[in-house]
């Protein structure tokens, strides 16, 4: 049975579905797993996961992680079990200057990097990619959120190759009209509960819009979520796919556009 919070919940996003953005088959909102750099306790943890509960996500490799390399058979069965392999770049290039980048080492720079080699890299990744999964269209995550190269933007420069883009953000999207699908947020919730998570949830539900959730480790690596807080919030989707759309990122942004070409 139904809370009176659910109910409410419900007849929320009934509201906001009738103010002019559906969902697929009437559904309340979407909903947006994302695993970001290929990491083991993506495959170990966060993969058996979502199967058990025939959940579908998207998985944006880092193509130089030795997970890709000595895991390759794992990845592309991931991929063959409906999953997107999405494209995070091929060696992770991020922002030296920004705060807390200690980390990120001279020759994997942005900020001595220019477009054009960033553009190379991506278009390159790409190919691998394919080569995984035999798939011609998928999305892009810029690691670290960061689009300068050299104090110039190369994320627009490859933007035609995807279907959308994910960028740092709120985790709910505030509503749908406004939404870019080349510059949808996402959060990444690191150390939150499954209640906090399963909140986020609820309020997109509330707004009939969608909730990007971006992961790294799960149970394991860094930029933890726990094991129990992950399960938490996958056994509320799983609970409620008849009013949530849980699809991959190249799912839901493809949709998003074929709303808005036009009749």
């Amino acid at each position: 049975m139904r809370s009176a919070l659910g109910l409410l919940l419900l007849a929320c996003a009934a509201s906001a579905h009738a103010q002019g953005f559906a969902w697929p088959d009437g559904r309340r909102a979407a909903v947006s797993l994302a695993y970001d750099d290929a990491l083991p306790s993506q495959l170990d943890i966060a993969v058996p996961a979502l199967k058990k509960r025939g959940l579908k996500a998207s998985f944006y490799l880092t193509l130089a992680n030795d997970t890709v390399a000595k895991r390759l058979d794992d990845w592309r069965a991931v991929a063959a079990d409906g999953n997107e392999l999405g494209n995070h770049t091929l060696f992770h290039p991020c922002s030296a200057s920004q705060e807390g980048r200690e980390w990120v080492v001279p020759y994997r720079n942005l900020d001595t990097m220019t477009p054009p080699q960033m553009h190379e890299e991506v278009r390159l990744a790409n190919a691998m990619l394919h080569a995984i999964d035999g798939r011609d269209r998928r999305t892009f995550t810029p690691p670290c959120g960061d689009r300068l190269a050299g104090g110039k933007d190369y994320v627009d420069g490859v933007s035609p190759l995807f279907d959308g883009l994910r960028v740092p953000g709120d985790a709910v999207v505030s509503e749908m009209a406004a939404l870019d699908p080349n510059a949808v947020p996402v959060m990444a919730p690191v150390g939150l509960t499954g209640a906090q998570l399963i909140a986020l949830v609820e309020d997109a539900a509330r707004k009939g819009t969608m909730v990007s959730f971006t992961f790294h480790g799960v149970g394991g690596d860094y930029l933890t979520t726990s094991a129990q807080a992950h399960d938490a919030l996958l056994d509320y989707l799983a609970a409620h796919r008849d009013t949530l759309w849980v699809a991959t990122f190249d799912d839901i942004a493809t949709y998003i556009r074929s709303r808005r070409e036009p009749k």
